[in-house]
Protein backbone atom coordinates (compact mmCIF):
# COMPACT_ATOMS: atom_id res chain seq x y z
CA UNK A 1 0.00 0.00 0.00
CA UNK A 2 1.05 3.27 -0.95
CA UNK A 3 1.74 6.50 1.52
CA UNK A 4 0.60 9.68 0.83
CA UNK A 5 1.29 13.30 1.94
CA UNK A 6 -1.43 16.15 1.26
CA UNK A 7 0.42 19.05 0.13
CA UNK A 8 -1.78 22.47 0.67
CA UNK A 9 -0.93 26.25 0.12
CA UNK A 10 -3.43 28.55 2.04
CA UNK A 11 -4.45 32.38 3.03
CA UNK A 12 -7.14 33.20 5.11
CA UNK A 13 -8.78 29.88 4.87
CA UNK A 14 -9.97 29.98 8.53
CA UNK A 15 -14.23 29.12 7.04
CA UNK A 16 -13.00 26.17 4.72
CA UNK A 17 -9.90 24.71 5.43
CA UNK A 18 -10.75 22.07 7.79
CA UNK A 19 -13.96 21.17 6.18
CA UNK A 20 -11.46 20.00 3.31
CA UNK A 21 -9.26 18.18 6.15
CA UNK A 22 -11.92 16.43 7.41
CA UNK A 23 -12.90 15.22 4.36
CA UNK A 24 -9.67 13.35 3.64
CA UNK A 25 -8.06 13.02 7.03
CA UNK A 26 -8.67 9.25 7.55
CA UNK A 27 -6.84 8.34 3.72
CA UNK A 28 -3.46 10.78 3.92
CA UNK A 29 -0.66 9.97 6.07
CA UNK A 30 0.92 12.88 6.51
CA UNK A 31 -0.51 16.75 6.20
CA UNK A 32 1.78 19.66 4.77
CA UNK A 33 0.29 22.79 4.90
CA UNK A 34 2.05 26.25 4.01
CA UNK A 35 0.53 29.46 5.02
CA UNK A 36 1.19 32.33 2.52
CA UNK A 37 0.49 35.65 4.86
CA UNK A 38 -3.24 34.10 6.71
CA UNK A 39 -4.10 37.32 9.10
CA UNK A 40 -6.96 35.02 10.28
CA UNK A 41 -7.07 32.01 12.11
CA UNK A 42 -5.80 29.75 9.44
CA UNK A 43 -2.08 28.52 10.75
CA UNK A 44 -3.92 27.93 14.17
CA UNK A 45 -6.90 26.13 12.94
CA UNK A 46 -3.65 24.14 11.18
CA UNK A 47 -1.73 23.46 13.44
CA UNK A 48 -4.39 21.06 15.31
CA UNK A 49 -4.36 18.97 12.60
CA UNK A 50 -0.44 19.02 11.48
CA UNK A 51 2.99 20.00 12.90
CA UNK A 52 3.85 20.60 9.28
CA UNK A 53 3.02 23.85 9.08
CA UNK A 54 5.39 26.25 7.50
CA UNK A 55 5.47 30.29 6.18
CA UNK A 56 5.99 31.27 2.43
CA UNK A 57 6.28 34.77 2.20
CA UNK A 58 4.37 35.91 -0.66
CA UNK A 59 6.00 36.85 -3.81
CA UNK A 60 2.99 36.56 -6.01
CA UNK A 61 3.60 33.06 -7.27
CA UNK A 62 1.38 30.33 -6.84
CA UNK A 63 3.54 27.86 -8.35
CA UNK A 64 6.37 28.67 -6.57
CA UNK A 65 4.30 28.19 -3.02
CA UNK A 66 3.29 25.09 -4.27
CA UNK A 67 6.20 24.09 -5.33
CA UNK A 68 7.72 25.10 -1.86
CA UNK A 69 4.96 22.99 -0.21
CA UNK A 70 6.33 19.64 -2.15
CA UNK A 71 9.72 19.72 -0.81
CA UNK A 72 8.14 19.31 2.49
CA UNK A 73 6.30 16.09 1.70
CA UNK A 74 8.03 12.38 2.32
CA UNK A 75 5.74 10.03 1.59
CA UNK A 76 5.24 7.85 -1.22
CA UNK A 77 2.63 10.13 -3.11
CA UNK A 78 1.69 13.68 -2.97
CA UNK A 79 -1.66 15.10 -2.91
CA UNK A 80 -2.87 18.42 -3.59
CA UNK A 81 -5.93 20.20 -2.83
CA UNK A 82 -7.37 24.06 -1.83
CA UNK A 83 -8.53 24.85 1.19
CA UNK A 84 -12.27 25.03 -0.49
CA UNK A 85 -11.99 21.74 -1.95
CA UNK A 86 -13.66 18.30 -0.69
CA UNK A 87 -13.77 15.01 -1.29
CA UNK A 88 -17.47 13.25 -0.46
CA UNK A 89 -17.86 10.18 1.20
CA UNK A 90 -18.22 7.90 -1.68
CA UNK A 91 -14.87 9.22 -3.75
CA UNK A 92 -13.00 9.27 -0.18
CA UNK A 93 -13.88 5.40 -0.41
CA UNK A 94 -12.34 5.13 -3.97
CA UNK A 95 -9.56 6.91 -2.85
CA UNK A 96 -8.74 4.87 -0.37
CA UNK A 97 -8.99 1.61 -2.77
CA UNK A 98 -6.93 3.48 -4.62
CA UNK A 99 -4.46 3.89 -1.98
CA UNK A 100 -4.20 0.45 -1.18
CA UNK A 101 -4.13 -0.83 -5.03
CA UNK A 102 -2.24 1.36 -6.60
CA UNK A 103 0.85 0.08 -8.57
CA UNK A 104 4.02 1.52 -7.86
CA UNK A 105 4.49 2.03 -11.50
CA UNK A 106 1.83 4.63 -11.59
CA UNK A 107 3.73 8.05 -11.77
CA UNK A 108 0.67 10.03 -11.72
CA UNK A 109 -3.27 9.89 -11.31
CA UNK A 110 -5.82 12.54 -12.65
CA UNK A 111 -9.00 12.79 -11.00
CA UNK A 112 -12.12 14.90 -12.60
CA UNK A 113 -12.68 18.40 -10.61
CA UNK A 114 -16.27 19.58 -10.56
CA UNK A 115 -15.50 22.68 -10.27
CA UNK A 116 -18.74 25.30 -10.54
CA UNK A 117 -22.12 24.21 -10.23
CA UNK A 118 -25.41 26.27 -10.50
CA UNK A 119 -27.95 27.55 -8.03
CA UNK A 120 -29.55 24.06 -7.91
CA UNK A 121 -26.26 22.28 -7.50
CA UNK A 122 -25.93 20.99 -10.80
CA UNK A 123 -22.21 20.37 -11.90
CA UNK A 124 -21.58 23.23 -15.09
CA UNK A 125 -17.70 22.75 -15.31
CA UNK A 126 -15.70 19.57 -14.99
CA UNK A 127 -12.01 19.61 -15.99
CA UNK A 128 -9.28 16.50 -15.09
CA UNK A 129 -6.45 17.55 -13.22
CA UNK A 130 -3.29 15.30 -12.24
CA UNK A 131 -3.97 15.13 -8.01
CA UNK A 132 -1.43 12.19 -7.07
CA UNK A 133 1.60 12.20 -7.72
CA UNK A 134 5.05 9.97 -7.20
CA UNK A 135 7.24 12.59 -5.21
CA UNK A 136 10.35 11.46 -6.09
CA UNK A 137 9.39 12.35 -9.87
CA UNK A 138 10.30 16.06 -8.61
CA UNK A 139 7.15 17.53 -10.91
CA UNK A 140 7.13 20.99 -10.70
CA UNK A 141 4.19 23.31 -10.82
CA UNK A 142 4.36 26.56 -13.09
CA UNK A 143 2.55 30.06 -13.88
CA UNK A 144 2.71 32.66 -11.04
CA UNK A 145 -1.54 32.01 -11.55
CA UNK A 146 -3.60 29.39 -12.32
CA UNK A 147 -0.57 27.39 -11.86
CA UNK A 148 -0.19 23.75 -13.73
CA UNK A 149 1.70 21.06 -12.36
CA UNK A 150 3.91 19.73 -15.65
CA UNK A 151 3.58 15.96 -16.28
CA UNK A 152 4.85 15.49 -19.39
CA UNK A 153 6.37 11.79 -19.43
CA UNK A 154 5.66 8.74 -16.93
CA UNK A 155 2.97 6.80 -16.26
CA UNK A 156 -0.67 7.90 -15.95
CA UNK A 157 -4.27 6.53 -14.33
CA UNK A 158 -7.29 8.46 -15.31
CA UNK A 159 -9.18 7.98 -11.73
CA UNK A 160 -13.04 8.54 -11.20
CA UNK A 161 -12.38 9.74 -7.90
CA UNK A 162 -13.99 13.33 -8.07
CA UNK A 163 -12.50 16.41 -6.16
CA UNK A 164 -15.29 19.30 -5.28
CA UNK A 165 -14.78 22.59 -5.34
CA UNK A 166 -16.42 24.74 -3.08
CA UNK A 167 -15.61 28.22 -3.27
CA UNK A 168 -15.70 30.54 -0.18
CA UNK A 169 -17.10 33.84 -1.59
CA UNK A 170 -17.31 35.39 1.75
CA UNK A 171 -13.24 35.58 2.08
CA UNK A 172 -12.03 35.23 -1.95
CA UNK A 173 -10.34 38.56 -3.20
CA UNK A 174 -12.05 38.79 -7.01
CA UNK A 175 -9.20 41.23 -8.24
CA UNK A 176 -6.33 38.71 -6.68
CA UNK A 177 -5.76 37.20 -9.81
CA UNK A 178 -5.98 40.11 -12.24
CA UNK A 179 -3.95 41.99 -10.15
CA UNK A 180 -1.17 39.10 -9.93
CA UNK A 181 -1.34 39.28 -13.97
CA UNK A 182 -1.30 42.94 -14.29
CA UNK A 183 1.59 43.20 -11.93
CA UNK A 184 3.67 40.73 -14.40
CA UNK A 185 2.84 42.60 -17.31
CA UNK A 186 4.01 46.17 -15.45
CA UNK A 187 7.13 44.22 -14.18
CA UNK A 188 8.07 43.46 -17.83
CA UNK A 189 7.48 39.58 -17.98
CA UNK A 190 6.39 38.58 -21.29
CA UNK A 191 3.13 36.62 -20.93
CA UNK A 192 3.00 32.87 -21.92
CA UNK A 193 0.07 31.29 -23.93
CA UNK A 194 -1.13 29.92 -20.65
CA UNK A 195 -0.77 33.42 -19.18
CA UNK A 196 -2.22 34.94 -21.86
CA UNK A 197 -5.15 32.63 -21.59
CA UNK A 198 -6.10 32.92 -18.46
CA UNK A 199 -5.58 36.68 -18.26
CA UNK A 200 -8.00 36.50 -20.99
CA UNK A 201 -10.70 34.56 -18.70
CA UNK A 202 -9.61 36.84 -15.42
CA UNK A 203 -10.95 40.11 -17.81
CA UNK A 204 -13.79 38.51 -19.26
CA UNK A 205 -15.18 37.52 -15.47
CA UNK A 206 -14.62 40.98 -14.84
CA UNK A 207 -16.58 42.16 -17.76
CA UNK A 208 -13.79 43.79 -19.36
CA UNK A 209 -15.01 42.43 -22.71
CA UNK A 210 -12.43 44.47 -25.22
CA UNK A 211 -9.43 43.76 -23.45
CA UNK A 212 -10.21 40.03 -22.63
CA UNK A 213 -10.92 39.66 -26.85
CA UNK A 214 -7.36 41.08 -27.24
CA UNK A 215 -5.98 38.48 -24.79
CA UNK A 216 -8.06 35.71 -26.52
CA UNK A 217 -6.17 36.93 -29.96
CA UNK A 218 -3.06 36.98 -28.36
CA UNK A 219 -3.67 33.46 -27.46
CA UNK A 220 -4.92 32.50 -30.28
CA UNK A 221 -1.45 33.68 -32.29
CA UNK A 222 0.76 31.28 -30.20
CA UNK A 223 1.89 28.13 -32.23
CA UNK A 224 1.58 24.24 -31.02
CA UNK A 225 -2.19 25.17 -29.51
CA UNK A 226 -4.61 22.07 -28.86
CA UNK A 227 -7.41 22.07 -31.13
CA UNK A 228 -9.19 22.27 -27.92
CA UNK A 229 -7.52 24.95 -26.61
CA UNK A 230 -8.40 26.81 -29.78
CA UNK A 231 -12.30 25.83 -29.55
CA UNK A 232 -12.34 26.63 -26.03
CA UNK A 233 -10.76 30.32 -26.90
CA UNK A 234 -12.93 31.23 -29.80
CA UNK A 235 -16.23 29.91 -27.71
CA UNK A 236 -14.94 32.73 -25.53
CA UNK A 237 -14.37 35.41 -28.22
CA UNK A 238 -17.23 34.29 -29.43
CA UNK A 239 -19.25 35.20 -25.73
CA UNK A 240 -16.96 38.35 -25.24
CA UNK A 241 -18.61 39.62 -29.06
CA UNK A 242 -21.98 39.00 -27.49
CA UNK A 243 -21.32 41.07 -24.61
CA UNK A 244 -20.00 43.50 -26.71
CA UNK A 245 -23.19 43.56 -29.28
CA UNK A 246 -20.88 42.49 -32.34
CA UNK A 247 -23.21 39.19 -33.60
CA UNK A 248 -21.09 39.21 -36.63
CA UNK A 249 -18.00 38.26 -34.79
CA UNK A 250 -20.40 36.28 -32.29
CA UNK A 251 -21.05 34.16 -34.89
CA UNK A 252 -17.98 34.00 -37.07
CA UNK A 253 -15.87 32.54 -33.87
CA UNK A 254 -18.67 30.35 -33.19
CA UNK A 255 -18.32 28.51 -36.47
CA UNK A 256 -14.62 29.16 -36.05
CA UNK A 257 -14.75 26.32 -33.60
CA UNK A 258 -15.94 23.93 -36.24
CA UNK A 259 -12.76 24.03 -37.82
CA UNK A 260 -11.07 22.06 -35.26
CA UNK A 261 -14.01 19.49 -34.03
CA UNK A 262 -17.58 18.51 -34.22
CA UNK A 263 -20.11 20.89 -33.07
CA UNK A 264 -19.99 21.50 -29.50
CA UNK A 265 -22.89 22.26 -26.95
CA UNK A 266 -22.30 25.36 -26.34
CA UNK A 267 -21.82 26.30 -29.67
CA UNK A 268 -24.85 24.77 -30.90
CA UNK A 269 -27.13 26.60 -27.85
CA UNK A 270 -25.25 29.81 -28.90
CA UNK A 271 -26.58 29.23 -32.27
CA UNK A 272 -30.04 28.32 -31.31
CA UNK A 273 -30.39 30.81 -29.40
CA UNK A 274 -29.38 33.20 -32.46
CA UNK A 275 -32.30 31.99 -34.31
CA UNK A 276 -35.18 32.13 -30.97
CA UNK A 277 -34.15 36.18 -31.47
CA UNK A 278 -34.72 35.94 -34.92
CA UNK A 279 -37.90 33.40 -34.71
CA UNK A 280 -36.56 30.64 -37.20
CA UNK A 281 -37.62 28.35 -34.46
CA UNK A 282 -37.01 25.12 -37.06
CA UNK A 283 -33.24 25.87 -36.95
CA UNK A 284 -33.05 26.62 -33.08
CA UNK A 285 -34.63 23.24 -32.60
CA UNK A 286 -32.24 21.61 -34.55
CA UNK A 287 -29.19 23.04 -32.52
CA UNK A 288 -30.41 22.37 -29.24
CA UNK A 289 -31.52 19.03 -30.45
CA UNK A 290 -27.42 18.43 -31.48
CA UNK A 291 -26.25 20.10 -28.22
CA UNK A 292 -28.49 17.30 -26.73
CA UNK A 293 -27.34 14.52 -28.73
CA UNK A 294 -23.60 16.12 -28.83
CA UNK A 295 -21.05 13.14 -27.15
CA UNK A 296 -18.76 14.23 -24.56
CA UNK A 297 -15.44 15.04 -25.96
CA UNK A 298 -12.53 13.39 -23.70
CA UNK A 299 -12.80 13.69 -20.27
CA UNK A 300 -9.38 15.58 -20.15
CA UNK A 301 -11.08 18.39 -22.08
CA UNK A 302 -13.50 21.28 -19.99
CA UNK A 303 -17.26 19.77 -19.81
CA UNK A 304 -19.58 22.37 -19.59
CA UNK A 305 -22.47 20.01 -18.88
CA UNK A 306 -25.34 22.80 -18.76
CA UNK A 307 -24.70 23.02 -22.20
CA UNK A 308 -26.06 19.67 -23.26
CA UNK A 309 -28.53 19.24 -20.47
CA UNK A 310 -30.98 21.93 -18.63
CA UNK A 311 -30.32 24.85 -21.20
CA UNK A 312 -31.31 23.48 -24.54
CA UNK A 313 -34.38 21.26 -23.11
CA UNK A 314 -35.32 24.75 -21.41
CA UNK A 315 -34.97 26.59 -25.14
CA UNK A 316 -36.57 23.67 -26.64
CA UNK A 317 -39.49 24.26 -24.46
CA UNK A 318 -39.74 27.25 -25.44
CA UNK A 319 -39.32 26.67 -29.58
CA UNK A 320 -41.82 23.99 -29.42
CA UNK A 321 -44.23 26.39 -27.76
CA UNK A 322 -43.88 28.72 -30.24
CA UNK A 323 -44.95 26.57 -33.08
CA UNK A 324 -48.02 25.33 -30.87
CA UNK A 325 -46.53 21.67 -30.05
CA UNK A 326 -47.38 21.97 -26.77
CA UNK A 327 -46.69 18.62 -25.75
CA UNK A 328 -42.97 17.98 -26.97
CA UNK A 329 -42.83 21.67 -24.93
CA UNK A 330 -44.14 20.26 -22.00
CA UNK A 331 -41.50 16.89 -21.82
CA UNK A 332 -38.62 19.16 -22.85
CA UNK A 333 -39.62 21.39 -19.37
CA UNK A 334 -40.41 18.45 -17.68
CA UNK A 335 -36.73 17.44 -18.49
CA UNK A 336 -35.35 20.71 -17.44
CA UNK A 337 -37.52 20.60 -14.27
CA UNK A 338 -35.49 17.40 -13.38
CA UNK A 339 -31.98 19.30 -13.41
CA UNK A 340 -33.48 22.60 -11.63
CA UNK A 341 -36.65 21.61 -9.53
CA UNK A 342 -36.35 25.41 -7.94
CA UNK A 343 -36.37 27.31 -10.75
CA UNK A 344 -39.77 29.38 -10.65
CA UNK A 345 -39.67 29.68 -14.12
CA UNK A 346 -39.48 26.38 -15.86
CA UNK A 347 -41.90 25.66 -12.98
CA UNK A 348 -44.59 28.05 -14.05
CA UNK A 349 -44.08 26.67 -17.53
CA UNK A 350 -45.24 23.31 -16.82
CA UNK A 351 -48.13 24.72 -15.25
CA UNK A 352 -48.84 27.24 -18.05
CA UNK A 353 -48.22 23.72 -20.67
CA UNK A 354 -50.60 21.63 -18.18
CA UNK A 355 -53.59 24.04 -18.16
CA UNK A 356 -53.34 24.24 -21.93
CA UNK A 357 -53.26 20.37 -22.76
CA UNK A 358 -56.60 19.99 -20.33
CA UNK A 359 -58.22 22.83 -21.93
CA UNK A 360 -57.46 21.36 -24.91
CA UNK A 361 -59.21 17.94 -23.73
CA UNK A 362 -62.18 19.30 -22.41
CA UNK A 363 -62.70 21.36 -25.88
CA UNK A 364 -62.57 17.79 -27.36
Amino acid sequence: MITISLCMIVKNEEETLERCLQSVRDIVDEIVIVDTGSTDRTKELASKWTLNVYDFEWIHDFAAARNFSYTKATMDYILWLDADDILLPEDCEKLSKLKKSLSSEIDAVSMPYHCDFDDNGNVTLTVRRFRLVKRLNNYQWEGAVHEDLVIRNGCFYDSDIVVMHRKNYKTADPDRNIKIYEKLIRDGNKLTARDSLHFAMELHQHRLFQEAVKYYLKFLNFDNLSNENRIFACSKLADCYYHLGNRKKEREYTFKTFEYDIPRPEACCRLGYYFIENKQFSQAIFWYKTAIESQENSSWNIQNTASRTWIPHMQLGLCYFQIGEYELSYHHNKIAHYYRPDDEGISQNMQLLEDLKNRNLNDS
